[in-house]
């Protein structure tokens, strides 16, 4: 009797690490679990900075709403690399869940905040330094450059709170503790909006305002994570004498991270260049665009979110070898995320005016943003199979090929498309390129999972 007591018994090491574990149980369930908090973490930073804009375009104007839009793909450009970085660490973090291997959570989680803080420092430096070169690189207009520059300085000094906290929360999401990052980003998200509302409309500090409510937001949700992250007692707990990079774990995290974090970059290039294409139309153009890109967060990032969930899913069963629910659980997350975008798709459909009239009351700048809309939303399914099926491929720790994947579809061929192929005469000819990419991607993706073991479904 006493040796089927210790049978039954776990010792406290492997207790802790099975907590958070997603290789028992329904799949569906897990995934669906994991992925709720996930999306609407994401959906929360989507409608604060969303809330950003629509006080800019109702309480300073069209100029400034184009200021803050046309500055949103540089700000994507210039956190990439570290975005890229922190899936490895996500990666890396979540198969040691599943293999019970303790150290390796401690090393990579204190390596990967160590890295977020060097990372974060540079790009705030290099935003603020280079914003105006960047600015004009983009064709950015005479009658905005004042209030872009302005916008996007503020903006950088923030960037190394947003950097650690996207570490901070990968760290929580890839040991399925994705409610915790929720919480804390609601609170921040809060405080953005009360910042927004006090600076902009009150004191009329203009896209200023906008800029330092996000940084305070961004640096209160940094703080309160890592707070967590020192007092937690579980086995990713942070011991601030600990945070310091470790030569040999870096080097697994830039190894899985780095192929993500050039892809991030690459693409978030060609969304600068097509941001240049739309800059070319004037202010009214980007405004609409900028508004509309508002509403497109809403559409990427619960898909992102599910990719997101199929590669910690993919990651902890991988390291505890259980292929079955890999596979099982890829299928799961794609309907998913299919399902997702046709319903939102629709949704947002219906009454396209009215969405792009809470960012701006000029009819102008509302027909321009339907149009974008009506480019984007039918075709948002494209990219759920694609981002859905690159997760999983990433969560068994082969991110090159997503990269490649990626970089041919949403880069290259986008690329190739404004300089070489088709005339930027009409805007439409710029946002046709984005479902056509989308479009490519899915197919080249399905291709490699056709084909490529362990992830072979022939």
């Amino acid at each position: 009797m006493e040796l089927n007591k210790k049978e039954n018994l776990c010792d406290e090491e492997t207790c802790k690490l099975s907590k958070n574990t997603m290789t028992e149980g329904s799949i569906f369930k897990t995934i669906l679990i994991f992925s709720i908090p996930l999306i609407l973490g994401n959906l929360l930073q989507q409608m604060y900075n969303t809330v950003d804009s629509i006080i800019v375009g109702n309480y300073v104007g069209s100029n400034a709403l184009a200021a803050v839009g046309s500055s949103s793909s540089i700000i994507y450009l210039l956190i990439a690399f570290s975005q890229g970085i922190s899936v490895g660490s996500g990666v890396i973090v979540s198969q040691a869940i599943g293999s019970k291997n303790k150290r390796d959570i401690q090393l990579s989680v204190h390596t990967s905040i160590s890295i977020s803080i060097v990372l974060g420092a540079i790009l705030s430096i290099l935003g603020f330094i280079f914003t105006p070169q960047l600015l004009k690189l983009m064709h950015t207009p005479n009658e905005v450059m004042v209030e872009s520059v302005k916008y996007l300085r503020l903006y950088s000094i923030g960037l190394i709170f947003n950097v650690i906290y996207n570490m901070e929360a990968g760290i929580l999401n890839s040991v399925g503790n994705s409610k915790r990052s929720l919480l804390y980003l609601g609170i921040a998200s809060g405080i953005n909006i009360l910042f927004d509302l006090l600076f902009i409309k009150t004191l009329k500090l203009g896209v200023s305002g906008a800029a330092i409510a996000t940084n305070i937001s961004q640096a209160i949700a940094c703080l309160i994570t890592l707070l967590y992250l020192i007092r937690v007692s579980e086995d990713y707990k942070v011991i601030i004498s600990k945070i310091k990079i470790h030569k040999d774990m870096a080097i697994k995290l830039i190894k899985i991270g780095l192929p993500r974090g050039i892809q991030n970059m690459v693409v978030s290039l060609s969304n600068v260049l097509i941001q240049s294409s739309v800059n070319i139309f004037g202010p009214v153009a980007m405004a609409g665009f900028g508004a509309y890109l508002k509403v497109d967060g809403f559409n990427i990032l619960p898909v992102l979110s599910f990719s997101m969930a199929s590669t910690t899913f993919t990651g902890q069963n991988y390291g505890a070898g259980k292929m079955d629910r890999v596979k099982k659980g890829m299928w799961i997350t794609l309907i998913m995320s299919i399902v997702y975008t046709v319903v939102i798709g629709a949704v947002l459909l219906k009454n396209p005016s009215d969405v792009i009239h809470m960012f701006s009351q000029d009819t102008e700048v509302i027909k321009a943003g339907v149009v974008a809309m009506k480019y984007f939303c039918p075709f948002y399914v494209l990219l759920a199979i694609l981002h859905s099926l690159a997760g999983t491929v990433r969560g068994v720790g082969k991110s090159i090929p997503p990269m490649i994947v990626l970089l041919v579809s949403l880069c290259l061929f986008r690329v190739i498309c404004i300089l070489y192929v088709i005339p930027m005469t009409r805007i439409d000819n710029v946002y046709i390129l984005y479902p056509i990419s989308w479009l490519i991607g899915a197919i080249l993706m399905i291709g490699y999972i056709i084909k490529a073991k362990p992830l072979s479904i022939k």
